[in-house]
């Protein structure tokens, strides 16, 4: 599983991407400032970095540049820099690519895939994943999009499907229906939510415990199984 770091001080935009990352299978570290990023890179060797280029405790251009004195980690900018010469310095400071933004996410996760295939990196391998919660084991391949509790297949909508593996992929984090509809419905108009609530609902009928999806009042939902 490749291992990508995601340098960018905007946390919508940084959870956005790291989103559909984990989505894709890779394993994702989030950073707002590049101190943290210096300090992980001590211990721990990404596969890529996607990296802003304007950071409240320095300069993306500049660290970039550090980088390559030392390392071909492949760089991918992600930045509101838009001029011709911002691209330009971009590359010439050892960018593999480089993202303006607005941008779609699922763009950058074809642009990352791009990148670590032209560098010879190993592309993440889709997994079987295991939870469990309360006697209850549940799967899911995302390979061949089953999903069996208990050894026993699921019969799960492309919806339900998709808001499975979306909310198991998050670690126990909380996302937000807004999240949902975005990454798993690609809706993005208000008036949506009963939406996300009733196919939550159907979901949780089908996992035959409503405890696996808990509802975080005020803002979302979080997957409580615990990965096996």
């Amino acid at each position: 599983m490749a291992l990508i770091f995601v340098i960018e001080d905007n946390d919508s935009i940084r959870e956005a991407v790291s989103g559909y990352l984990k989505l894709s299978d890779y394993e994702v570290e989030e950073f707002d400032a590049l101190g943290g990023v210096k300090e992980a890179m001590a211990s721990r060797n990404p596969e890529l970095l996607i990296l802003d280029a304007m950071l409240p405790d320095g300069d993306g251009f500049i660290f970039a540049k550090e980088i390559r004195q030392k390392s071909e980690i492949p760089i991918i900018f992600m930045t509101a820099r838009e001029s011709e010469s911002d691209r330009i310095t971009g590359f010439e400071v050892g960018a593999d690519d480089y993202i303006v933004k607005p941008f779609s996410p699922k763009e950058l996760v074809l642009r990352v895939g791009a990148v670590l295939k032209r560098t010879g990196t190993t592309l993440p391998q889709k997994k079987m994943h295991g939870w469990s919660l309360q006697g209850q084991k549940l799967t899911t391949d995302e390979d061949s999009h089953k999903a069996m509790l208990n050894n026993q297949l699921l019969k799960l909508t492309a919806a339900e499907w998709k808001i499975l593996l979306y909310l198991s992929s998050n670690g126990g984090a909380v996302v937000s229906r807004e999240q949902i509809l975005d990454r798993c419905l690609e809706y993005s108009f208000e008036g949506y939510d009963r939406t996300v609530d009733t196919h939550i609902k159907n979901l949780r009928a089908k996992l035959q415990n409503p405890d696996w999806i808990e509802t975080v009042r005020g803002y979302g939902y979080r997957f409580a199984g615990n990965s096996t």
